[in-house]
């Protein structure tokens, strides 16, 4: 295997028209990083291309290609859009810092350099890359794992990616800003997780369950929250609280706990009605689908009795968006 081969160094491209410059940022740089070098702007779109950087810095002042037009090139591309730009300049007036963060650059320094701030800026930065690559493969886990409770069970996948919509929709109608409601979406699959934990005798019986089976299936719900674990903040935490409490109702008659009116996350409540919604809504091996009309009758009788009063008028308002996701995401056959 060859020394570069395994070299886990961050890979950082440098593109600057001036030999000297490339010297002074590689004698910056070169202990803690790989290095590939770039004299123009055609160049440096070729290696950020093939090589994938984990970051580019970039100056301004350059023939044929200037480093704005090189960067307006960069986040132009899928595949080079995410690589974080740091301009390397002599330009120093604020017009032109400006300027180079309305193209997309993360950060601007000026020459003449300070070694010491050139590192500290490109440390802060790939320790941003890492929080994202880090945020990124967790949402994948977590999707993943709902994947697996797809497969334990008769429902599609199709269903949860309706009822995860849908729950998007609630929780914005509820109130809840963009962020918050996007982790929403992603945490909403993992409502029923704990069938993992199911036997496929129980959790596929054609019949109806016996009062010992029902028992069983009604941990569901706390395997869940055990399979998720307990986290102090993020993503984790709203997922848990979906798994342990979309069974409770607001009468305080569902389970596993009991839990009654807002003693139950809003989280929960909102997947609830998104969740039941389109099972209502869709052929089940033992059901027809529902009407709309039907479904929408039962949520209203509902209210106060398994669903939150406050949230179902407000998902029957927003009736359009959901028979919208509805039509996108059809079953099958």
């Amino acid at each position: 295997m060859s020394k570069e081969a395994t070299d886990n160094r961050p890979r950082l491209l440098v593109v600057d028209d001036q030999p000297t410059n490339l010297q002074v940022l590689r004698q910056a740089l070169q202990q803690d990083y790989r290095l590939l070098f770039a004299r123009d702007g055609h160049k440096a779109l070729e290696l950020a291309r093939t090589e994938a950087p984990q970051l580019i810095l970039l100056d301004v002042m350059m023939p044929e290609m200037s480093g704005l037009d090189v960067c307006r090139a960069l986040k132009a591309e899928a595949a080079t859009r995410a690589i974080p730009v740091i301009f390397v300049t002599a330009l120093s007036e604020s017009q032109d810092e400006a300027l180079g963060f309305d193209v997309g650059a993360v950060d601007y320094i000026t020459k003449p350099i300070s070694p010491t701030i050139v590192r500290a800026r490109v440390r802060t930065h790939l320790s941003l890359v890492r929080v994202e690559e880090l945020r990124a493969t967790r949402l994948q886990i977590v999707q993943r794992l709902g994947r697996a409770a797809e497969y334990k069970d008769n429902e599609t996948g199709r269903h949860v990616l309706r009822m995860s919509h849908y729950a998007q929709i609630l929780a914005r109608a509820t109130g809840w800003g963009e962020q918050q409601a996007e982790e929403l979406l992603h945490a909403a699959p993992m409502h029923d997780v704990g069938k993992l934990g199911i036997p496929d005798a129980i959790l596929r019986k054609q019949g109806p369950l016996t009062e010992a089976e029902w028992a069983v299936m009604r941990r569901h719900p706390q395997i869940g929250a055990e399979i998720l674990g307990e986290h102090e903040h993020g993503l984790l935490v709203m997922a848990r609280h979906v798994a342990l409490a979309h069974h409770e109702k607001w009468d305080g008659s569902g389970y596993p706990f009991g839990l009654a009116g807002e003693a139950i996350p809003e989280a929960a409540r909102i997947v609830a009605i998104a969740d039941v919604f389109d099972a209502l809504t869709s052929v089940r091996p033992y059901k027809p689908a529902w009407p709309i009309e039907q479904a929408v009758d039962f949520l209203r009788e509902q209210a106060g009795r398994h669903f939150d009063p406050r949230l179902v008028p407000l998902f029957i308002a927003e009736l359009p968006a959901l028979l919208a996701v509805r039509e996108r995401f059809l079953d099958e056959g």
